[in-house]
């Protein structure tokens, strides 16, 4: 549809990509034009970081703050016990209290360097759904919130109806899911006003029931907005890649690592990942977005400097462009690279160079090295790497040795 927005948020989300859909734009809009508003997002605290994928979510709640309006970044210390079913083939394994405390101590961290938690009037709240969900009395839930939703309804869903017709089971505590996010909604905007949900486009089915659960309990006007969920341009889910996850905590990715991961973005994304995740002017964004052929590059090398200060800061953005440019411009080692520290224990009487690629992680089994030497791709101090019989003894890393899989991947190894 075409909307002409009043309200600075919701045309920064409109004109740089993010909106997929509101469940009533002249509304939201009309409540944002009005002063500050508080709005929230929720995570669940399945593991120690978010990664990438969660990115799009997190800058929405910086544009948010950004734009004179209150974020609500809501721990699911609670529903993580549950697990969310959405679009999932399988259930989520359960967590121990201790193991989601962990989880969601490392997840603050990355909040932190997005988001201020002050005492102003926009200032954000970061709040943790156990609050409320942990001490819910079974029969008066039931009576009071269960009445409201219809199991039709909730069959109908996409994220519900997907597991059912591929015959994969879906469990009673993971069908709840959806109740209790409804609840967080309406507990949300009991305690805090909380006058919108965020959330990507597969929530939209939860998000609209909180909104009916808001309406019929305390008979309050609430609104939804969801963002696209992102793929790349060769269809790839965004925030995996051959590597596994790209996780945003610093001690569970490199900051390097990160800064390589947006600079490898490919030409057809760029443009478009400029707007999302950086500041940049949208003019900007459009002017890097169309170069061509290798002046893109700088394009790119932009947004990993962009998107990599915004998490860990300006010095960690310029050491990893500096260890990039030793690494591939000048065949140099680079500071920044991830390492592989190994004892003379590790190393014993001599240690192949096919163990040596296995532990530090640029391929996963024996199989795959060999194959990656006998195809030219792997190299060792910058030179071709031919041998996968070589074994490499103590006195071979009296300085790091350099491993690299093709021209991307590197990684230091030393004897310490």
């Amino acid at each position: 549809m075409t909307y002409h927005p009043k309200s600075e948020f919701m045309a920064v989300m409109m004109q740089r990509g993010f909106l997929a859909d509101c469940t009533d734009y002249q509304g939201l809009d009309d409540a944002l034009s009005k002063g500050v508003t508080p709005a929230y997002i929720g995570f669940d605290a399945t593991a120690k970081s978010l990664h990438v994928g969660s990115l799009i979510q997190i800058m929405m709640l910086r544009w948010l703050q950004k734009t004179g309006h209150k974020p609500i970044t809501l721990m699911g210390g609670g529903t993580t016990k549950v697990g969310d079913p959405s679009f999932r083939a399988d259930e989520r394994p359960l967590l121990t209290d201790n193991q989601i405390n962990d989880n969601i101590a490392g997840i603050k961290r990355v909040f932190e360097n997005y988001i201020n938690y002050d005492d102003e009037p926009n200032g954000a709240l970061m709040l943790n759904n156990s609050e409320w969900l942990d001490n819910l009395n079974y029969l008066e839930f039931l009576r009071d919130i269960g009445r409201h939703f219809s199991v039709n309804r909730m069959l109908s869903f996409e994220s519900v109806k997907s597991r059912i017709d591929r015959e994969q089971s879906l469990s009673f505590l993971e069908f709840n899911y959806m109740i209790l996010q409804a609840y967080d909604f309406l507990e949300l905007n009991r305690r805090y006003g909380c006058l919108f949900q965020m959330g990507g486009s597969d929530q939209w089915g939860n998000i609209v029931n909180g909104i009916d659960l808001t309406r019929r309990v305390l008979d309050h006007e609430i609104y939804g907005l969801t963002s696209q969920l992102l793929t790349t341009s060769d269809g790839k889910k965004m925030g995996k890649s051959l590597n596994g996850a790209i996780w945003l905590n610093a001690d569970m990715l490199s900051p390097y690592e990160f800064w390589q991961f947006w600079r490898n973005t490919t030409d057809e994304d760029t443009g478009r990942f400029l707007k999302l995740y950086t500041e940049l002017p949208i003019e900007d964004c459009d002017l890097l977005g169309a170069l061509q052929g290798s002046d893109i590059n700088s394009a790119k090398i932009i947004l990993a400097n962009e998107v990599t200060t915004l998490l860990h800061g300006a010095e960690a953005a310029k050491a990893a462009e500096a260890t990039a440019r030793a690494v591939f411009e000048n065949g140099g080692v680079g500071d920044d690279l991830p390492t592989l520290n190994l004892s003379t224990q590790d190393v014993g009487d001599g240690i192949s160079v096919v163990q040596l690629l296995i532990k530090s992680g640029l391929v996963n089994t024996g199989k795959e090295a060999k194959r990656l030497i006998a195809e030219d791709g792997a190299k060792l101090n910058d030179a071709p790497l031919n041998d996968a019989g070589l074994i490499l003894q103590v006195s071979d890393f009296e300085k790091p040795i350099k491993l690299s899989k093709g021209k991307k991947k590197h990684t230091l190894v030393q004897v310490t």
